[in-house]
């Protein structure tokens, strides 16, 4: 053992080897030591024959350049997969993130004269026209709106909630502990299944601060049920904060209510998502009467949740999208309501053994529950579906599929054009592999 660690070569002898001499020098002695820790754990254990250390170093040099988050190509017929990211960004949007990251933007200053201007200046005037709202603002997530009108609007005061929509959505978010950390108390109404407009109008005095109706954008109640509407809520002596979740700008997207509409029924703030049912990046977006907006926009609490430049970007130019009124345009939308082109995918695929079969795919990302958007999918056969998933998540770039009734599933929905080329590269490579196997 004690030979072996002798044979070791230092970190200098490493630097000047003639295969990593022309690394970058720092890179080369982060990589020695790791792989001359690991190597010396291994030999405690008992290693028996050094390998090639410069190698190793090399490898791990070459790794380090190697970015963990990349593109996939989805191919799981879930739109809004939590996991791979939930919306695409139209390319509207993905320009104007590059364009903005390339270099200097006036974020914060107005050309006209010079001075010093407003950073969501380009979100508010698109949303105004697309919500009918008199004011909104951007954060970093809907989690985060929701935070912020709470404790903007209601520290130390009451919010009225029914018990039904207390509810639990990803990342273990859940509405009391929001509410605990805002500050404000929760006073619970009504019962899981059923909730009346009285009941809450039983539960306000002095010390409410608002109404809080949550959208059940991840689960659904059925049966015996009942819950106030909007209308309903806002006819009360109290404001209104309605959280939407998934949020919709556009009509025909199942029965997820309209922001704007929820507007005009009388809610006073609106929060909701940017990168579910609008297809944009990452967003809280808050929307209502500017009197509640402004008092959520001055609270420091806003300055930690922000958007930055590249999330105002990307926001900006999908809001400037569906202003057109081309919704098709917004990926995320245009999967909803389009199930893809089978055949396409099919014949980029060749000789490969698939079928086709109908099948569903869904929308995902807590949006539009128990929605399933019907179509047809390639169908792969064989003795280890989940081993040819494995290989295809091994490509580059990597494929997602879906693993289901002991076959492999390519559902179309969920490509972007260019990917059937892609997916039937993938698939042979991973279908040879197993024969080699």
């Amino acid at each position: 053992m004690s030979a072996l660690f002798r044979q070791l070569p230092g970190v200098d002898t490493l630097l000047q080897h003639p295969d990593l001499r022309q690394l970058p020098p720092d890179a080369v002695r982060r990589a020695s030591r790791e792989v001359l820790d690991g190597l010396r754990y291994e030999i405690r254990e008992g290693l028996e024959v050094l390998p090639d250390i410069p190698a190793l170093v090399h490898e791990k040099v070459a790794a380090l350049s190697v970015m963990r988050l990349k593109r996939v190509i989805n191919a799981t017929g879930i739109v809004l997969h939590t996991n791979l990211g939930r919306a695409p960004l139209a390319p509207e949007a993905a320009e104007a993130v590059a364009d903005v990251a390339r270099g200097y933007s006036n974020t914060e200053m107005n050309l006209a004269d010079g001075k010093r201007g407003g950073r969501l200046d380009g979100v508010r005037e698109p949303l105004r026209q697309l919500t009918g709202c008199e004011d909104a603002l951007a954060v970093n997530n809907n989690a985060g709106a929701v935070m912020l009108a709470l404790t903007a609007l209601a520290k130390g005061r009451e919010v009225v909630v029914s018990r039904g929509e207390l509810v639990e959505i990803g990342g273990s978010f859940r509405v009391p502990d929001i509410m605990a950390l805002s500050g404000a108390t929760l006073v619970e109404v009504g019962t899981t299944n059923r909730t009346r407009a009285a009941d809450f109008a039983r539960a306000i005095n002095e010390n409410t601060a608002a109404l809080l109706r949550v959208h059940p954008s991840n689960f659904r109640v059925m049966g015996f049920t009942e819950r106030p509407s909007t209308r309903e809520l806002a006819a009360l002596d109290a404001p209104l904060i309605e959280d939407l979740g998934s949020g919709a700008l556009v009509g025909g997207l199942g029965d997820e209510p309209v922001v704007g509409q929820v507007l005009a029924d009388g809610a006073d703030l609106v929060c909701f998502s940017g990168d579910k049912l609008v297809g944009g990046p990452q967003a809280g977006i808050l929307a209502g009467k500017k009197r509640w907006v402004q008092a959520c926009r001055k609270h420091p609490l806003y300055r930690a949740l922000r958007l930055d430049k590249l999330g105002l970007a990307a926001l900006e130019a999908t809001l400037r999208v569906l202003l057109t009124g081309e919704i098709d345009r917004i990926p995320a939308l245009r999967m909803l309501r389009d199930a893809g082109d089978p055949v396409k995918l099919l014949l980029a695929l060749g000789d490969a053994p698939v079928t086709l079969e109908d099948d569903v795919g869904y929308s995902g990302g807590g949006a539009l529950p128990m929605q399933a958007l019907p179509g047809q999918v390639v169908v792969v056969r064989g003795p280890d579906p989940a081993a040819l998933a494995a290989a295809l998540r091994a490509h580059d770039p990597p494929v997602i599929a879906r693993v289901a009734d002991d076959s492999l599933r390519l559902d179309p929905r969920t490509l972007l054009p260019g990917d059937e080329v892609v997916v039937a590269h993938a698939l042979h490579a991973a279908l040879d592999g197993a024969k080699g196997g």
